[in-house]
């Protein structure tokens, strides 16, 4: 990694329209948010936890992780990060922003997203997940879940909630079978200097139109790396989705 210096930055929020209190909920005996703590820690340099409410910053402390305590106000968890990173203080190269609803993520994505950093030109670097056939065409046209084109070198073209790109002459129900289409995996990691310059832009038209913060890098001229990971996570945005990582916990067999 050419003796960069990383530090994930987990962003965690009580307030949520779905779920609130989520970071607290109880997964396996333990908190989500120190469930995503546990699964981060050892892979970068350091840790931290971004938070707004109190209680998530006394749990964190109660299990001995790093947090800071910032603003309730951020559009984003991209900008609770560069508050946290600046009240943290210790420099680093790059700042991975980890969701704090992914208590499966796994080490080997972490360092996918980090060897991004190896191609000359990368500003920002995400993970895709390829579609398999057998995850469906209801699967690929959620628009819950976005999309992505690639370059010939691995950067991103686009993200989009719509498929892309467009099969013509080619029947929907064999999209999947004819060609590769990436989901993407929501994190990111930022050249410091970078993310210092990204969360003072305006929203854009294309990032308004989707919903979709990362079109507005992308408009602004950044380059965003892409890892391909064949990882399968659950996120947590909903108390079904708890349910449904509590099962996928007692299948590993961890606790």
């Amino acid at each position: 990694m050419n003796g960069l210096k990383f530090i994930a930055i987990i962003p965690a929020r009580y307030a949520s329209t779905r779920f609130p209190g989520k970071p607290l909920a109880m997964l396996g005996g333990k908190s989500v948010i120190e469930r995503v703590y546990g699964q981060v820690a050892g892979t970068v340099d350091e840790v931290v936890v971004a938070t707004d409410d109190q209680r998530i910053y006394d749990a964190v402390r109660a299990f001995g992780g790093e947090v800071e305590m910032t603003s309730a106000e951020h559009r984003s968890g991209t900008d609770r990060c560069w508050e946290a990173y600046c009240r943290h203080g210790h420099p680093h190269d790059i700042v991975i922003n980890v969701q704090g609803d992914e208590p499966f993520i796994q080490p080997s994505q972490l360092e996918e997203i980090k060897r991004c950093f190896d191609r000359p030109g990368t500003d920002i670097a995400t993970l895709v997940k390829p579609f398999a056939p057998s995850d469906g065409l209801e699967a690929l046209e959620n628009p819950n879940s976005p999309k992505v084109v690639l370059d010939a070198g691995m950067h991103a073209m686009y993200f989009s909630r719509s498929v892309i790109p467009y099969l013509r002459n080619v029947e929907r129900t064999k999209w999947l079978e004819t060609h590769t289409f990436y989901k993407h995996i929501g994190i990111y990691a930022f050249r410091t200097e970078i993310l210092e310059r990204v969360v003072a832009l305006p929203q854009s038209e294309l990032e308004k139109s989707e919903s979709l913060e990362q079109l507005r890098w992308l408009e602004n001229g950044y380059r965003i790396g892409v890892g391909i990971s064949d990882t399968e996570t659950i996120g947590i945005d909903t108390p079904e989705d708890l349910e449904r990582a509590e099962r996928f916990l007692a299948k590993l067999g961890r606790r």
